[in-house]
């Protein structure tokens, strides 16, 4: 069983506040606790499904390392959000590595109960489609953002996403992202160079602050602005 605490951090996310009852009961008797360290792997591409988990504290990275070491992150997971699903749907090993950034703790849901309680109630999968939907909604804009925007934008699009934990969190409580500028290129698949010129240039505007592997937003409004203006290149 979850303590106090945890609950109500789980209740923080817009996916397991709105689940009906009989299944968030199910996630609070069977989910387990598990620590990782720095750099220890939650789950590798290619490995076989083995659950779904919710990060409560610490941060997760998303993405995929090739053969010749070259890395991709598509996400870092923070409290409190829930991955691992897909393969839960399709049935298909792991498509991606997820990796503990530092010290974590995670929730995890084995894949025999998940399996047999969505298999006793399989209406429910809606609620499963639901999660995996959010993220490929996420996926979708990212696509577009690249196609259509220019940096800045979809830096700012960006660090919005991050703020609003890809859709978990129900209103923005924290305005300070613990991201390195490393990571934001991975992510954005451009250069340092690029994304501290233009987070420096955001910062000259009074729009955020920064500081070591940390970002401070201080205008999420004219952030949002930036995310969302029509690219006048486009015209």
């Amino acid at each position: 069983m979850l303590n106090l605490t945890d609950l109500e951090l789980l209740n923080k996310n817009i996916w397991y506040a709105q689940l009906p009852a009989p299944f968030q009961q199910f996630i609070q008797q069977h989910s387990n606790y598990q620590t990782f360290e720095r750099d220890q792997a939650i789950f590798r591409s290619g490995d076989t499904f083995n659950g779904i988990y919710a990060v409560l504290d610490g941060r997760v990275r998303l993405g995929y390392i090739d053969i010749e070491g070259n890395e991709s992150v598509a996400a870092i997971v923070e409290p409190i959000m829930w991955f691992g699903e897909i393969s839960l749907v399709d049935q298909q090993p792991r498509s991606h590595d997820a990796i503990a950034v530092g010290k974590c703790v995670i929730l995890h849901i084995p894949n025999l109960i998940m399996n047999d309680f969505l298999a006793q109630h399989p209406q429910y999968w809606f609620h499963i489609a639901q999660l995996t939907s959010q993220k490929l909604r996420f996926a979708f804009l990212e696509l577009i953002s690249i196609q259509t925007q220019h940096i800045q934008q979809r830096l700012a699009q960006r660090l919005m996403f991050i703020l609003n934990g890809y859709g978990n969190h129900a209103y923005i409580e924290k305005n300070t992202i613990h991201l390195s500028q490393d990571q934001l290129a991975l992510m954005l698949k451009c250069s340092r160079q690029t994304i501290n010129q233009e987070l420096h240039l955001l910062e000259q505007q009074g729009i955020l602050k920064i500081a070591f592997k940390k970002i401070e937003i201080l205008d999420i409004n004219q952030l949002h602005a930036i995310a969302h203006s029509i690219n006048e290149s486009s015209h």
